[in-house]
């Protein structure tokens, strides 16, 4: 008995770790796991996506843009100026640091998807081009998720339900 339970966890740790690392890409020095948006209440003009990228080099690279089949793509950064959260327009990118990981995330940077013409459904995927200064592009999939409720900071996919981003600072 005690065999087969080794057994048995061991294809259960396996198996999760095929999981786990199912969505990650590579491009050069980088690797972006987890890319994924949430799913998206009906009326939602906008979604924002979230991944973290691990520069394993020894220079800094920079993501410098995003492309989508949705009618406009950004990236953004959610930072309180004067007691306001704003979403501000990252015009020059994202610079990924040497040996580090940077985390686009609810309540900071993020992916800016506006212009929906329908709502995101759990279980559905994007496809997004990332271009980076020195690694290249590399396509990914973005999975719809269920939105998961925390005490975090709130991401804003749906932000403004009926209104559109196309008047957003550049």
């Amino acid at each position: 008995m005690t065999f087969f339970k080794t057994v048995l966890v061991a294809a259960v740790a396996v198996l999760a770790s095929n999981v786990a690392f199912a969505d990650d890409y590579k491009v050069g020095d980088l690797s972006i796991a987890h890319p994924k948006s949430f799913a998206t209440p009906p009326g939602s003009v906008t979604a924002a996506g979230y991944m973290t990228i691990t520069n394993h080099g020894d220079e800094d690279d920079r993501l410098i843009s995003i492309s989508s089949d949705f009618p406009r793509t950004m990236l953004h950064k959610s930072e309180e100026q004067d007691g306001v959260m704003k979403m501000l327009h990252q015009h020059d990118g994202v610079v990924i640091p040497a040996g580090e990981t940077v985390s686009f995330e609810p309540g900071g940077l993020h992916v800016m998807f506006m212009g929906l013409k329908k709502r995101l459904k759990e279980g559905e995927q994007n496809d997004v081009t990332l271009s980076f200064e020195n690694a290249g592009s590399v396509d990914v999939t973005f999975n719809v998720e269920k939105r998961k409720r925390s005490s975090k900071a709130k991401d804003h996919s749906g932000h403004g339900a009926k209104k559109d981003h196309s008047g957003h600072s550049n």
